[in-house]
């Protein structure tokens, strides 16, 4: 199993990243993200911390992508701040998305779309099909998530994806050890989303490798 947005104590999040790592081994995960919330003061520090964790992930059998979760930073510089995470070794660059929850600002998600060094859109709220049909062309993945508030419009991610023929992911951003999924509970979060079987084995069973090479 894969999930490719999660939080730490480098943001957010409750756990040190050797924490998260073993918690998500324990239940079956061996692609872990790292994605702790950043923007133009802590991009860099943070790239360069999770590094220093990759052995450790190894270790307990688990392949770490260092990431960034580019959050809350003004649309016209999102293509700057996943280019600085790159350059600092970022495996995986992932934004936050205009949820409905939160006062994202309004372009953001189509910024997201539109740059090439990004991976996945986070819990993209009411995503519009021009935006979902620009992630599709430039391989960007839009989020089917657990987390409370920002799974309101799952379904409406999933209606526009399709339309599209946009690649989904199901991750938890998981911020705390009961945020974390077991393969049963990110099942139910995709089926709940209005996913098939069929799709949900898809999806569920991403390449993540070749996902990223895209």
């Amino acid at each position: 199993m894969y999930d490719l947005h999660t939080h730490t104590i480098l943001s957010d999040g409750e756990m040190l990243p050797s924490e998260l790592v073993r918690r998500m081994a324990v239940i079956g995960y061996t692609t872990v993200a790292i994605t702790d919330h950043v923007d133009t003061s802590n991009v860099v520090p943070v790239v360069e911390t999770l590094l220093g964790v990759r052995e450790s992930a190894r270790l307990f059998g688990v392949r770490l992508l260092c990431g960034v979760e580019i959050t809350h930073v003004p649309p016209a510089q999102i293509a700057v701040v996943a280019r600085q995470a790159r350059d600092a070794g970022a495996d995986i660059v992932v934004v936050h998305g205009e949820t409905t929850v939160e006062p994202v600002a309004p372009g953001t998600n189509h910024a997201a779309c539109a740059c090439a060094e990004v991976n996945v859109l986070a819990h993209p709220g009411l995503v519009t099909r021009e935006d979902a049909k620009l992630a599709q062309e430039n391989g960007i993945a839009l989020e089917i998530t657990s987390r409370g508030g920002h799974n309101r419009t799952n379904g409406h991610v999933v209606r526009m994806a399709r339309e599209v023929s946009c690649q989904l992911v199901v991750d938890s951003d998981a911020h705390a050890p009961h945020d974390l999924l077991d393969r049963t509970a990110k099942e139910n979060v995709a089926v709940g989303a209005g996913l098939t079987g069929d799709e949900v084995a898809s999806i569920i069973s991403l390449n993540i490798e070749r996902f990223l090479r895209s």
